[in-house]
């Protein structure tokens, strides 16, 4: 080689090393916070970011977002927060922050308040349907465009289950990575054994099932710290928690993946209650045996929606002034 050949060569080496470092560098992901109302998700948001803010109520769909650097002098990455207000009542705006350009890098995190057990299932179904769908409906757009992409995505949620698993083929992963998280742990734990005991293997049950990871959080540093870690995965890249807690009579911690139907074991009720029940999928029979111990209540967010427009933290006086003289 001549002494060009040679120089070329370097710089050609340094252009793909400073690639792989910008590509390495350079993280930018996108979390869905949805759930109960008055759930807790404003917290969570806030202390994951470690903010010291007094949470003010979430109205229709709010934003912010997080910066870490994972090394130092080196580029901070970047997480986008986005957090759906009113419970179940505007879950259709799920579909602005989710979209084709950022689906790959998207998250959900779903916070289901343990105080209220009859709201629980009809809230979790009713956010995961409606957004599952609008997931399912960009990645079956994105196989004709881009196929190797929807493929990559898909095969990534399945990953969370290794091929040798045993529940392998009875799970249905969510499209697209998921976190619950049972909030107010603080009031569940005063509930009785057996009342927590049905509560905490339904969400083993669903979590499982969705691929997804759960974790309890309340009141406590140490209990959101585990929440945290869970977050920090989804949004910032860290890595994923290899501990578990399974008992009941503590704080569930399960990362996706490290649970199995074998060991959450059969829905809480009799074998002839279950013979006798009508379902074509073991979501429906789980859904049939909760709903008998904890019959929904007829709730509806939408009742007790405020109007945005008679909220102070929006007040703006020239414009409210327009609408007062318009109105009267």
């Amino acid at each position: 080689d001549t002494l060009w050949d040679i120089a070329i060569a370097e710089v050609e080496k340094k252009e793909k090393a400073d690639d792989g470092a910008k590509h390495a560098e350079v993280w930018e992901k996108s979390v869905l916070f949805m759930g109960n109302k008055n759930g807790g998700k404003t917290t969570i948001i806030l202390r994951c970011l470690e903010r010291d803010e007094i949470p003010k109520p979430t109205l229709a769909l709010e934003y912010t977002f997080g910066r870490r650097a994972r090394r130092h002098n080196t580029r901070k990455d970047v997480a986008h927060f986005w957090e759906l207000g009113g419970g179940t009542s505007l879950v259709e705006l799920t579909q602005i922050p989710i979209t084709s350009n950022n689906i790959r890098s998207f998250a959900v995190v779903l916070v289901l308040d343990l105080s209220k057990p009859n709201e629980l299932w009809a809230t979790m179904e009713k956010l995961l349907q409606v957004t599952r769908n609008h997931a399912n409906k960009i990645l079956t757009k994105l196989e004709k465009k881009n196929p190797e992409v929807a493929a990559e995505i898909k095969q990534r949620v399945r990953n969370n289950l290794q091929r040798d698993h045993p529940d392998y083929e009875l799970v249905d992963p969510f499209p697209i990575p998921l976190l619950i998280i049972g909030s107010k742990y603080d009031i569940f734990h005063e509930f009785d054994s057996e009342t927590r005991k049905i509560i905490s293997k339904t969400l083993r049950f669903v979590s499982h099932y969705y691929g997804a990871s759960l974790v309890f959080t309340g009141k406590s540093e140490a209990l959101l710290l585990k929440a945290r870690v869970f977050i920090n995965h989804l949004a910032f890249g860290y890595d994923k928690s290899k501990s578990i807690s399974v008992d009941y009579n503590k704080p569930l911690f399960i990362p996706s993946g490290l649970d199995s139907l074998s060991q959450i074991g059969p829905p809480p009720t009799s074998s002839s209650d279950i013979g006798r029940m009508r379902v074509n999928t073991p979501l429906e029979l789980w859904k049939k045996v909760f709903e008998k111990t904890f019959p929904p209540e007829n709730f509806c967010d939408s009742q007790d929606t405020k109007d945005p427009a008679q909220d102070l933290q929006y007040a703006e006086h020239e414009v409210d002034a327009m609408r007062a003289q318009k109105k009267q």
